[in-house]
C-alpha cells in the first residue's frame, strides 16, 4: 500500500528540504571537503573517518591523514553527523566534489 501525503506532510518535507539546503549552503570549505572525503574514501560513513582522526591523535595506525587540525575536523564531522541523523539525509548528495 502506498503512503498518502497530505498538505501537512508536503509542507513538512519542504521545510526539511529548505533546512537541508540552508545547512549545505552554510558549510565551510573544510566541511565540504570532509563530506566529499566521507563519500569517496569512507563509503559514505562518518565513523571510520572519526576513528582515523582519533587514532591519529592517539598515535595508533590510521588510514588517511586529513589535516593538522584534527580536533576541528572531529567537531565539524560530529556537527554534520548530527544534522544528517536529525534530517535523515546524506550531505554527500548535496555537496559537489571539487
Amino acid at each position: 500500500m502506498s503512503k498518502a501525503f497530505g498538505k501537512n506532510d508536503m509542507s513538512g518535507e519542504t521545510a526539511v528540504s529548505k533546512e537541508v539546503e540552508e545547512f549545505v549552503n552554510g558549510l565551510s570549505d573544510e566541511q565540504r571537503m570532509l563530506v566529499v572525503l566521507k563519500s569517496e574514501l569512507y563509503d559514505g560513513s562518518w565513523e571510520p573517518m572519526l576513528d582515523d582522526l582519533r587514532n591519529r591523535l592517539e598515535g595508533k595506525p590510521y588510514i588517511f591523514k586529513l589535516a593538522n587540525r584534527i580536533h576541528d575536523d572531529i567537531a565539524r564531522i560530529e556537527k554534520m553527523l548530527e544534522f544528517e541523523s536529525e534530517h535523515n539525509v546524506d550531505l554527500a548528495e548535496y555537496v559537489d566534489s571539487p
